[in-house]
C-alpha cells in the first residue's frame, strides 16, 4: 500500500487460486492510489479486451489504447479465467507493451505464467507478453482457500444449527 512501485514503473501481479482475495487486495492498492491522487483504471481482462476487439476501425482502436495507456496503475483483473483469441492476445500485448517501462500495470491471475498458453491459445505473442509483463515487477504468490467458498460453509453451518434450535 506504500505504492512505491509506481515510481519505477514496475508491475505487481498478484498470483493465486480462485477466492483468496486477489481482487480485492487489486482494489484497495488502486483505491490508495487513487486518494494519493493518481490516475487509476482498473477493469477485468474480459471487459477491456472485449472492448478493445469491438472497435471497428484502426482510428478507434489507436484512440482507445491511448486512453488504457497514461493511467498509474492500470489494473486488469482476472486473466486467467477465460481463453482468448489471437486477437484478443495481440491487444493484451499491445497494451502491455505500451506501458512497458512507462507505467505500472496490476495485473491479477489464477493461472501461473506457464499455462497462459491455454489462457491465449495459438497467440504468438505470449511469451513476450509474459516476458515484458514479468520484467521489473513484483510477483506475489497467494496461497489458501476461498473465502466464498469458507463463507457458504459457515452460513450452511449457521442454518444447520438454527434449524436444531428450533425442534429443540
Amino acid at each position: 500500500m506504500t505504492l512505491e512501485f509506481l515510481n519505477d514503473a514496475a508491475n505487481v501481479v498478484l498470483v493465486g487460486p480462485n477466492g483468496v482475495g486477489k481482487s480485492m487486495i487489486a482494489q484497495n492498492i488502486a483505491h490508495q492510489a487513487l486518494t494519493r491522487g493518481h490516475t487509476v483504471l482498473f477493469t477485468s481482462a474480459g471487459q477491456l479486451l472485449a472492448h478493445l476487439c469491438a472497435l471497428d476501425s484502426d482510428s478507434a482502436l489507436r484512440r482507445r489504447l491511448r486512453h488504457y495507456s497514461p493511467p498509474a496503475p492500470a489494473g486488469d483483473d482476472e486473466v486467467g479465467y477465460l481463453s482468448y483469441s489471437n486477437r484478443h492476445a495481440d491487444l493484451m500485448f499491445e497494451l502491455i507493451s505500451r506501458r512497458y517501462q512507462n507505467r505500472s500495470t496490476l495485473v491479477t491471475t489464477n493461472r501461473n505464467f506457464a499455462e497462459w498458453r491455454e489462457v491465449f491459445p495459438n497467440a504468438a505473442c505470449v511469451v513476450s507478453l509474459v516476458d515484458r509483463l514479468l520484467h521489473n515487477s513484483e510477483i506475489v504468490a497467494i496461497e489458501g482457500y476461498s473465502y466464498r467458498l469458507k463463507e457458504a460453509h459457515d452460513r450452511t453451518e449457521q442454518r444447520a444449527r438454527q434449524r436444531r434450535g428450533a425442534k429443540s
